[in-house]
């Protein structure tokens, strides 16, 4: 039950940053969803993309209920945006239809890439203490076009935009993510990672 909690907790604080994210959007967008990921090393929540890349393979079942409780609260995060309605609203259909535009393989590297930061700031956080590398992380992969899983939920519901084409988009996410936080254990030594 604990898990659930934190993972619950984490969908909620990555879900906010990515509400703000649709609320500003560019830069100042990028740099305000740095506040969920801030929350969730702060305060020991459960992410996906913050624990695909240390639990061992065995635990993968854990892992499966970290992303669940991650997307349902996210689900009503997006919610509550769609029925809001106005620019944020706009915003995450604008999104939404751009991931769709980068086909498959895109898609899933995007992830790649947006895996291998979070990895890496949550990473340097907990072997430093030091919170720069979640603080410029995010925006990081934002601007450089690369996709969140569990912010992608948020867009996803909040577009109210329901086509067979994220039956491919959204598995292709959570794989690419899965990959790129594990890159760090490939290059490190386990005894460094």
């Amino acid at each position: 039950m604990e898990l659930n909690r934190k993972a619950f907790l984490a969908g909620i604080l990555i879900g906010l940053g990515a509400c703000g994210f649709l609320a500003l959007g560019g830069l100042p967008g990028a740099i305000i969803f740095a506040f969920g990921l801030i929350g969730v090393v702060l305060s020991g929540a459960a992410l996906y993309t913050g624990k695909a890349g240390v639990m061992p393979l065995k635990e993968t079942p854990a892992l499966v209920r970290i992303w669940l409780f991650n997307i349902l609260a996210c689900i009503l995060l997006g919610l509550l945006v769609w029925s809001l309605g106005g620019e944020s609203a706009e915003r995450a259909q604008t999104v939404v239809a751009g991931r769709l535009e980068q086909g498959p393989w895109r898609a899933f590297l995007r992830a790649v890439g947006c895996g291998l930061i979070i990895d890496l700031a949550v990473w340097l956080y907990r072997t430093t203490k030091n919170i720069l590398p979640v603080i410029f992380g995010v925006p990081l992969f934002i601007v450089c076009g690369f996709y969140h899983s569990i912010a992608d939920v948020v867009y996803i519901v909040a577009a109210w935009n329901w086509t067979p084409d994220l039956l491919w988009f959204y598995p292709l996410i959570v794989l690419g993510n899965y990959a790129g936080c594990n890159i760090r254990r490939l290059v490190l030594p386990e005894e460094k990672s």
